[in-house]
């Protein structure tokens, strides 16, 4: 890609950029959210059009004007909101718009063969009969991944692959990479992620506000280089806290059962006590009820038997609304189902919960001057980019979608934060600036829930850890205590130590 300039009006997303990526290596693409990762493979994959620059695959020049030139050109793109039909099988998806008939009628059985010897191939397992609505993120990513395969692509783009992954899935991900490199495949991975970078990636491109800053050779870089490259400043890996004893108990679970959508008890007799400034971590390997804990929390979904108290009010099944008002905030684990109503606007998301309260709306109705006056000063605050409170919330990067969610539910001052999965899919820069705003919630004498799936950030940012293993709390420990190895044995359902 040669001096790739992207317009969107008066704003420049990517600014005379050149990338060059050679066969069979892994290109990993770093920046910042909003950096114009994405936006520059959105045009290699021909959904936009870049306003000046020229494409070259194998040293000829291609104009690609829509992605079926760049799937004809061996191009293919999983993005990181995956595009599949959910109540559609694995095999159905693989095959979309790519249907083999036998006479008027598909060939199903030659299909489903078809995307048996592709997986086998490419040690990509899947069941090719199952519905996407039932199987796991991980599986999902796969059937993406052979959709691109099914279609001929040589040259394939992964935008933030590993963001809704767990720890095992990571890992057989970065397997599937080296084996689709090893049979001559390309690979280029839009990815903030520095360790996956320095495990799987042979050369990186830092792009920064837009701008190409660098390329280098993974092995001969450091991970703190490529993070003071990709935000222009130094990094500071480690979390800045200062010990503090921990007051009254704000927030307590007793005896918490929850089911499942298959009616099972994802959460299981749960008992858990916070305290007002503290960080309580809550590890566990994802789906031992870490969801349906939240959902609970949260109001969304019906508790069995047990209680849940703020402040010592029994809050138990309330409404969402009746929970919020007793000072609960949720960071929640899907930002585009949960956290923002995509089609409005910035400012309108940053108001969500108080739209109906003064200086928002006066009798009924909305006073937009106080609304984008409040946004404005929130996107100043919390580094959202672009810095326009009425564009809408889709057009946003993941990690900026993350950014005014966590603006307005911290602005909403609560007493009891649950933070989760905060940090899923943003970059070193703004993790950093994610854990000082928890930090900061606790030193204002704030009660902070930390559920991650990142052991090294609740490691860090936690004061007290429990790990949850079926549905149940197998142990609490102070982070001072706690390392990988004792955790990954507590989360594994033994070595539970106790308080």
């Amino acid at each position: 890609m040669k001096n790739i300039t992207k317009k969107f009006g008066n704003f420049t997303a990517n600014d005379n950029i050149n990338l060059t990526v050679h066969k069979g290596e892994v290109h990993a693409l770093l920046g910042e959210n909003g950096a114009g990762k994405t936006t520059l493979m959105n045009i290699l994959y021909g959904l936009y059009k870049q306003t000046s620059g020229d494409i070259y695959i194998r040293e000829e020049k291609i104009d690609i004007s829509d992605p079926n030139v760049a799937i004809g050109k061996g191009i293919g793109m999983v993005h990181q909101h995956f595009m599949l039909v959910q109540p559609f099988t694995v095999t159905e998806n693989i095959i979309l718009g790519m249907e083999t008939v036998k006479g008027i009628s598909l060939d199903m059985e030659k299909a489903r063969k078809d995307v048996k010897e592709l997986s086998d191939k490419y040690g990509l397992y899947v069941d090719p009969d199952a519905k996407i609505e039932d199987i796991s993120v991980g599986m999902q990513q796969r059937v993406e991944i052979l959709k691109a395969l099914y279609r001929g692509a040589e040259i394939l783009i992964l935008d933030e692959p590993t963001a809704v992954l767990t720890p095992q899935e990571i890992v057989d991900l970065m397997e599937i990479m080296r084996g689709l490199t090893e049979q001559g495949k390309t690979i280029i991975i839009i990815t903030h992620k520095l360790k996956e970078i320095k495990m799987i990636a042979d050369y990186c491109t830092i792009i920064r506000r837009g701008k190409h800053i660098d390329t280098v050779e993974v092995s001969k870089t450091s991970q703190d280089d490529l993070a003071s490259k990709m935000v222009g400043r130094e990094v500071n890996f480690n979390v800045d806290k200062e010990d503090r004893e921990p007051g009254d108990v704000t927030l307590k679970i007793e005896d918490l059962v929850v089911k499942d959508n298959r009616d099972i008890n994802a959460v299981d007799g749960l008992s858990l006590e916070l305290r007002t400034g503290e960080i309580l971590g809550l590890a566990g390997i994802d789906g031992n009820g870490q969801s349906e804990l939240i959902e609970a929390l949260n109001g969304l979904r019906k508790v069995e038997s047990g209680k849940i108290f703020i402040n010592g009010k029994d809050v138990t099944n309330k409404s969402p609304k009746e929970i919020f008002d007793n000072k609960i905030a949720i960071i929640p684990e899907d930002r585009q189902k949960r956290g923002l109503v995509l089609d409005f606007t910035m400012a309108e998301n940053m108001v969500l919960e108080n739209y109906n309260k003064k200086p928002f709306s006066k009798n009924g109705v909305l006073s937009y001057e106080n609304i984008e006056k409040f946004a404005k000063d929130l996107i100043k605050k919390f580094d959202v980019r672009p810095e326009n409170e009425k564009i809408k919330a889709k057009s946003l990067s993941g990690g900026n979608q993350q950014k005014v969610i966590i603006a307005r539910e911290v602005t909403n001052n609560p007493d009891v934060l649950i933070a989760a999965q905060p940090t899923r899919g943003l970059d070193v820069g703004a993790i950093e600036y994610v854990h000082k705003s928890l930090v900061n919630q606790r030193d204002n004498g704030k009660a902070v829930l930390l559920v991650s799936l990142e052991l090294d950030e609740v490691l860090n940012v936690s004061d007290r850890i429990a790990v949850i293993y079926e549905g149940k709390i197998v142990g609490v420990i102070n982070a001072k205590d706690a390392d990988e190895n004792k955790l990954g044995l507590m989360m594994a359902g033994g070595g539970t130590d106790g308080r």
